[in-house]
């Protein structure tokens, strides 16, 4: 009790009673906030969103754009700090999906980067100017790319490819409930799956009267012969896939007990029979599912260099996207870097001959874009070296590129 005294004595000292005086000496005076705020670069307008006159004309393209990627035609992608965003392609942001119809001329940014105003179509009817490099922000926190219909089709399984000498080892099926629960009746893309080594018209006979089947009827949706394959193994895996979608309710059996049934998902049926594809090809490995917008999402893999540099003296370097592509596109054939006292042991030596400092002699230049671990990079041959006195650096002229990762 004396120390909740003692606490509270200190805490009604008077000297608390000035302390939101204090609180200006970490705030800016009036006329140096005055010098920032006249430094600080304004943009020439703000991006806001006003109705799209014409919307009429993308309309239908967003829902196609919507039912490719329901039917698993088209999967989303996380995009990294270091890809840029293309015209004509589709993308998400907060949920919602947007068209890049337009990117005006480019030109260089406060910040050193290439930036330009832009045309988006919303498929709400609105549309914006927003920056290039906003959106591309955008995108990479709160959204995604979506992909070509070329960049999802990893060449699917066929029923025809199965021959005699295969051996079918069970049967995955889905099924529909016919349930007249008003709850159940309502969730469009509820299916069950789940696997039988017997017909599944056996394994349902008795559905109506068991909590795994809703105590309802069902109905045979779709069925897959399991080849070659542990059969077990392959219906965990794509439970897995669709774990997110994992429908959740308690049903009531015939003696009033309480179960919660598993292996019901919430799942359009055309992306149940693609994943069941890509999972008999091994390409499922490069997708997960995303239960928000129903579709799947491919895996940004990490981009791993194959050239063997053994033998050979390469430097690392960080550039920037702008700079990158010159490089790979042939148009810039000098890659120059400022010699200071951080640097200089990087890119010279002393000769324990003469005493004298030498550029170091590399074959190669590893450039990196950006610092992202999944960044786009290329190994380019150096030709020549030669050090610019006027302007402090060393001067890489290149040749060939040797490898580009994208």
């Amino acid at each position: 009790m004396e120390l909740d005294k003692e606490l509270l004595e200190v805490l009604n000292d008077p000297i608390f009673d000035d302390i939101t005086d204090d609180k200006q000496l970490f705030e800016i005076p009036t006329d140096m906030r005055k010098v920032i705020e006249a430094k600080r670069i304004q943009p020439d307008h703000y991006a806001q969103r006003w109705v799209c006159e014409n919307f009429a004309e993308y309309d239908a393209l967003f829902k196609q754009v919507h039912t490719e990627l329901s039917e698993g035609r088209r999967s989303l992608m996380k995009i990294t700090k270091t890809e840029s965003l293309e015209a004509g392609r589709y993308y998400f942001v907060d949920g919602q999906m947007l068209l890049l119809e337009r990117v005006g001329e480019m030109s260089r940014a406060a910040n050193k980067m290439m930036d330009a105003r832009t045309r988006c179509i919303y498929e709400n009817g609105t549309e914006s100017d927003i920056l290039l490099q906003t959106l591309r922000k955008n995108v990479m926190t709160n959204g995604f790319a979506v992909t070509g219909l070329a960049d999802t089709a990893d060449g699917f399984f066929q029923a025809d490819d199965i021959c005699e000498e295969d051996m079918v080892s069970g049967y995955l099926y889905v099924l529909k409930s016919l349930s007249d629960n008003p709850v159940i009746a309502a969730e469009r893309d509820l299916y069950k799956i789940g696997f039988t080594t017997s017909t599944v018209e056996e394994r349902i006979a008795n559905a109506e009267h068991e909590p795994t089947y809703l105590m309802a009827p069902v109905k045979i949706v779709e069925t897959f012969k399991i080849v070659n394959m542990n059969s077990h193994k392959f219906e965990a895996l794509v439970h897995q896939v669709f774990e997110a979608a994992n429908y959740h309710v308690q049903i009531t059996d015939s003696k009033g007990a309480l179960h919660t049934p598993t292996e019901w998902y919430v799942v359009p049926l055309e992306i149940i029979e693609i994943v069941v594809e890509k999972i008999m090809d091994g390409t499922i490995v490069n997708y997960t599912y995303n239960a928000e917008q129903q579709c799947l999402e491919k895996r940004v893999t990490k981009k791993v260099s194959h050239f063997d540099t053994t033998g050979m003296k390469v430097l690392t370097l960080n550039i920037k996207k702008f700079f990158f592509d010159e490089i790979i596109s042939g148009d810039k054939k000098h890659e120059c870097r400022e010699v200071k006292q951080t640097t200089l042991n990087k890119y010279t030596y002393i000769d324990e001959a003469d005493g004298k400092r030498y550029l170091r002699r590399y074959d190669a230049l590893h450039l990196y874009v950006g610092y992202h671990k999944d960044r786009e990079h290329a190994i380019v041959e150096v030709k020549n070296a030669i050090y610019n006195k006027e302007e402090h650096e060393v001067v890489y002229e290149l040749g060939m590129v040797l490898e580009h990762v994208k």
